[in-house]
């Protein structure tokens, strides 16, 4: 049970963070809107994204029942597997529950407003990364804190095999 109650408070504090910055850049900003916070590295640019990364699928007819199935998989999977790890496998839990927490984020916008309001805009020169928000942040922390895991746990196989070796 403590897994759960890992998940959700990880879920509720993205949830809260996320939803609510949304909330406010959509009070508080016209669309397309852009307010610097770093010159030229960081700006708060109001924008809103039918597709997927990179504005993926953004035309397609389908593209809100199918983002809302993907979404409701990926939870529905994420919570499957939890039950499966073991105890001692924080980090895991850690970064299921941020992947839960953002996909979770982004299918209440998806749901209310057909489309997910993108706010975090970071660039670099003409190198420019797309617009992004709090619930995609937690998914790529959590994707890479995943893969994390899954090099240490690889690692820690091998040394074991390594020292049970004559």
């Amino acid at each position: 049970m403590s897994r759960y109650r890992t998940l959700s408070i990880i879920a509720v504090v993205i949830l809260v963070l996320d939803q609510a910055t949304k909330l406010y850049v959509d009070a508080n900003f016209r669309l397309h809107e852009s307010v610097p916070v770093i010159d030229n590295v960081f700006h708060l640019t109001y924008v809103r994204n039918k597709g997927a990364a990179f504005g993926i699928l953004s035309d397609s007819a389908v593209r809100i029942p199918f983002f809302i199935c993907v979404s409701i998989v990926a939870m529905l999977g994420i919570l499957w597997y939890i039950r499966r790890i073991r105890n001692d496998q924080k980090l895991a839990l850690t970064a299921l529950s941020l992947v839960f927490s953002g996909a979770f984020g982004n299918l209440i916008d998806r749901i209310r407003l057909g489309e997910v309001i993108d706010f975090l805009d970071v660039f670099w020169r003409h190198y420019h990364w797309p617009a992004f928000n709090i619930a995609d942040s937690a998914i790529t922390v959590g994707v890479t804190l995943l893969l994390i895991d899954m090099w240490l746990e690889d690692r820690n196989k091998s040394s074991a095999r390594t020292a049970g070796e004559p």
